[in-house]
């Protein structure tokens, strides 16, 4: 099985990083980063996890779906993202692609908080 790292170059991306790869650790597991922010970085401290990449196609108008679509080739047996606090008003009226993860994730997710937030 495969832990995939839904990751985005943002600070809550960074803790989600951080996160993907101490799951991966425990669970004895390969760590699949799928860069949704189409910057692709190294992967530091992962030593003992095996780490591969997967950017998503920049014409893809649903990134969501196409994570999910991963997610199921993959077979994995979890997803980590990063998320921030949004208002009530916030929600309703932008969206959310974690929300979206959340909600239409057939494994389940792991939401992980900026320690900047």
């Amino acid at each position: 099985m495969t832990v995939v790292l839904a990751r985005t170059t943002t600070p809550e991306g960074t803790a989600a990083q951080d996160a993907a790869v101490e799951e991966a650790r425990r669970r004895g597991e390969d760590l699949l980063v799928v860069d949704l922010s189409g910057e692709g970085s190294e992967v530091e401290d992962a030593e003992g996890v095996t780490v591969t990449r997967r950017a998503l196609d920049a014409r893809d108008r649903d990134p969501v779906g196409a994570l999910l679509d991963v997610v199921a080739e993959v077979g994995a047996s979890c997803i980590v993202m990063g998320i921030k606090h949004r208002t009530a008003v916030g929600k309703l009226l932008l969206g959310s692609a974690a929300q979206k993860i959340l909600l239409e994730a057939n494994v389940p997710v792991i939401a992980v908080k900026s320690a900047q937030t």
